[in-house]
């Protein structure tokens, strides 16, 4: 342990390991009883199985939570959370009852947990094993490669039910999923919040295709999947992004903060002047609702300074008033005096009516207010070098 580092010790008094199940009961038997060898605080949720799991779970001396519908995975999570938390505990171990998992790996994650007693834990998987189903290597792939888009946090395995969590922190959380794309939810949400997500090394026990049984439904799951990817991936660049570029280092290290952003010895003039000029474009330029969206990957791509280009892009806050001044750049060039507007009561339904004339002159518009905007940024920031 290094020096500085603070050594926590968190035992099983404060983590239980949560099984939900539905419809394991070939399996379920042998997960509750090796837990058990491990902990007695065992927590199993029920959700709805009809197969006799709830009287195989009677056998056994654990926490039970159950109910008769079937809700999905990601709700008897949440369910079990909650449970959890009424009884005292810190921490949940998630295992899935289809018999994948080892329980016996609990232990790597407690030791992780002292170390880091604010994380949340996912147990890596090695998915270059026999008998990995290729859908699930694929779904595992497509699922850390939205997680990167989403945080910038780069995991190998974020499908693994084999987890952590640091339930306590969840307290005033809502959730919103309930089915298997809770669990993106869950990982992406608690990065954006601050909580580490990191890996432990786990086992993973794949059987032969035919002696399989999985809940997950291929064409249902995968489209509540990617339709969450694209509900994060909106509140990501519209919300997140800004927020860690902008609000957290100035929260953080306040007036100091904002000027290490703002005017970096790192950056040249050109490209801070050059951030100001394609935020007012992107503000201004006829794509209204995509500005930032499609903003703010260019200025990555560019390494521009991205603190500055939404600052700059923010010019779209008065859309009556670009508009207008479209509209207008727009009769100038084409000649046609038969508009009238008024910038104050002006609709975009009224705006979308004068189809080409307002497409051009927002485009030019754009185009010329970002020039005005990186040549004046270039002389003020300049002459302030020298």
């Amino acid at each position: 342990m290094s020096e500085g580092t603070k050594q926590f010790n968190i035992d099983w008094g404060e983590v239980c390991i949560l099984l939900p199940t539905y419809n394991n009961i070939n399996t379920l038997a042998d997960v509750i009883a090796r837990s058990l060898k491990i902990t007695s605080h065992v927590v199993v949720v029920n959700d709805g199985s009809t197969d006799g799991s709830a009287e195989l779970i009677n056998q056994f001396p654990v926490k039970l939570l159950s109910y008769e519908k079937n809700q999905g995975k990601g709700y008897a999570l949440r369910k079990g959370f909650s449970y959890a938390r009424s009884l005292g505990y810190r921490f949940a171990i998630t295992i899935d009852t289809d018999g994948q998992h080892y329980p016996e790996d609990c232990q790597q994650f407690l030791e992780e947990i002292n170390k880091n007693p604010n994380a949340l834990l996912i147990g890596e998987r090695n998915m270059n094993q026999a008998n990995v189903p290729v859908k699930s290597n694929f779904g595992n792939r497509f699922s850390s490669f939205w997680f990167w888009v989403n945080t910038g946090i780069k995991l190998r395995d974020t499908q693994s039910g084999f987890r952590l969590y640091p339930i306590e922190q969840y307290d005033e959380t809502r959730f919103f999923t309930k089915k298997f794309e809770f669990e993106i939810e869950v990982i992406v949400r608690s990065a954006w919040s601050g909580i580490a997500v990191k890996h432990v090394p786990v086992r993973v026990f794949y059987p032969n295709p035919e002696e399989r049984i999985s809940h997950f439904r291929p064409f249902k799951d995968f489209t509540r999947i990617s339709i969450l990817n694209t509900v994060l991936v909106l509140i990501a660049f519209f919300l997140i992004k800004p927020r860690d570029l902008l609000v957290r280092p100035v929260k953080e290290r306040g007036w100091r903060g904002l000027k290490e952003i703002l005017f970096n010895p790192n950056e040249t003039v050109f490209i801070r002047s050059a951030s100001i000029g394609f935020g007012f474009f992107m503000g201004i330029v006829p794509i209204w609702g995509f500005q930032l969206l499609i903003g703010i990957p260019l200025a990555m791509l560019m390494r521009m300074n991205k603190v500055l280009f939404i600052v700059a892009a923010n010019i779209s806050i008065f859309p009556p008033i670009i508009w207008a001044a479209s509209l207008a750049v727009g009769k100038l060039l084409f000649g046609n005096p038969e508009w009238n507007f008024n910038f104050l009561t002006m609709k975009w339904s009224e705006v979308a009516q004068t189809g080409k004339e307002f497409l051009v002159g927002g485009t030019v518009l754009a185009i010329v207010m970002g020039l005005l905007g990186f040549m004046i940024t270039y002389v003020i920031l300049g002459g302030r070098r020298k």
